[in-house]
C-alpha cells in the first residue's frame, strides 16, 4: 500500500487542527491541518520545513487567486509568500476546486435533496471569493445578496445582482489584491470570535452560503430554519449552528471524522490524486475524482434528535 501526505498549511487557529488517514483504492492518505494562529512567518517556516518531503500542500485561511467575470483571475499578493515558499511541492489554495466543483453543490440541493430553491433568497457572503457557486445560485433562480461589501469591506450594503458584482469586482479587485490578509479576512483567533452584524441581511436569507469564518464572525444568535451551504465546519461548529436552530447542514467538501476539511485541502487531495499541480488539473479531472465518491457532499439535518427528543413522552 503506497502512503501520501497532504498538509494544510492553515493562517488560521491551531484550535482547528486535525488529522486523517484516508484509504482511497490501494492507497493510504494522511490528511493534516496546522494553523499558525495567523504568524505569516511560522507558516512560511512550515512550509519551507516540509517543503518536498510531502505530496501536495494546501493553503489554509487565504486565497493565492479570486476571480472575476469570464473567469478573469486576480492573485490576492499577501499570499504570494507562502506560494513561494514552497519550491517542490505542489500548493494548493483550493480555488480551482471551486470554481470547478462548487458550482455542483446547487444542483445537488435541488436534484438529490429534492429541495425548492427557486425564489429562495439566499446570502452568499461573499460572491467573488466563490463564483462558480455565486453563478449557480443565480442560474437556479434564487433571490441572492453578494455580502462582499459587507463581509469583507465592513461596508453596510448586500449587492443584490451578479452583474453588479462583476461590475464591483472589476473596479474594487486591482485594490483589493493588495490589501493585508488581516483587513480581509478573519485569521488567527479571531475566528473563534462571533461579534453578530448585519442582522437583517441573515433574517431575509433562507439559505446562507460561503466561507464559515465569514459566517460564524457575524452570524446572528438565531439562525432558525436556516440552510448552511459552506466547508470547513468542527464537531463544535456544528453544535454552534445546531443551537442557533439551523435546520439543514450541506457542505461542498466531504465529512472526514467528524470534520469538513476546506476546499485547499480537497484540491490538494486531486493533485496527490492525479500527481498534478493545481493550475495543470483540467475540469474533466475533477469530474471523474467526483464519479468515485471520495467528494460527496455533507448533509446534516441539524435539528433532527432534537426533535425527536421533543416528541419522546416524559420519562422515556
Amino acid at each position: 500500500m503506497a502512503s501520501k501526505r497532504i498538509v494544510s498549511i492553515s493562517l488560521g487557529s491551531s484550535s482547528r487542527n486535525h488529522r486523517v488517514v484516508l484509504k482511497i483504492g490501494n492507497d493510504e492518505f494522511i490528511i493534516e491541518r496546522i494553523g499558525t494562529d495567523g504568524d505569516f512567518n511560522k507558516a512560511c517556516q512550515l512550509i519551507r520545513e516540509l517543503d518536498g518531503k510531502v505530496d501536495a500542500f494546501g493553503m489554509g485561511g487565504i486565497s493565492m487567486y479570486l476571480y472575476g467575470k469570464n473567469n478573469h483571475r486576480y492573485i490576492l499578493r499577501s499570499a504570494v509568500p507562502l506560494r513561494k515558499a514552497a519550491r517542490l511541492t505542489p500548493m494548493a489554495d483550493g480555488s480551482g476546486f471551486k470554481s470547478t466543483v462548487e458550482h455542483k453543490v446547487v444542483r445537488f440541493i435541488k436534484e438529490e435533496l429534492g429541495i425548492s430553491i427557486e425564489e429562495k433568497t439566499v446570502l452568499l457572503v461573499s460572491g467573488m471569493e466563490r463564483l462558480g457557486m455565486a453563478e449557480a445560485f443565480s442560474q437556479a433562480g434564487c433571490k441572492t445578496l453578494y455580502g462582499d461589501l459587507l463581509f469583507v469591506l465592513g461596508i453596510p450594503y448586500a449587492i443584490k445582482k451578479l452583474s453588479s458584482l462583476h461590475r464591483l469586482a472589476a473596479i474594487l479587485m486591482p485594490v483589493i489584491q493588495w490589501m493585508p490578509l488581516k483587513v480581509l479576512y478573519p485569521s488567527g483567533m479571531s475566528q473563534e470570535e462571533n461579534t453578530p452584524r448585519f442582522r437583517k441581511a441573515f433574517e431575509k436569507a433562507d439559505i446562507i452560503a460561503g466561507d464559515f469564518m465569514y459566517i460564524k464572525k457575524y452570524m446572528p444568535l438565531s439562525l432558525k430554519g436556516k440552510i448552511i451551504v459552506t466547508n470547513t465546519v468542527t464537531p463544535k461548529d456544528v453544535e454552534i449552528l445546531r443551537d442557533r436552530g439551523a435546520e439543514l447542514l450541506i457542505t461542498s467538501t466531504p465529512e472526514l471524522e467528524g470534520r469538513s476539511y476546506g476546499t485547499n485541502v480537497m484540491e490538494a487531495l486531486v493533485c496527490a490524486l492525479v500527481n498534478k499541480k493545481p493550475e495543470d488539473i483540467l475540469p474533466h479531472e475533477y469530474d471523474q475524482v467526483l464519479k468515485q465518491g471520495i467528494l460527496r457532499h455533507r448533509v446534516e439535518y441539524l435539528q433532527a434528535l432534537r426533535n425527536i427528543s421533543d416528541n419522546k413522552a416524559p420519562g422515556i
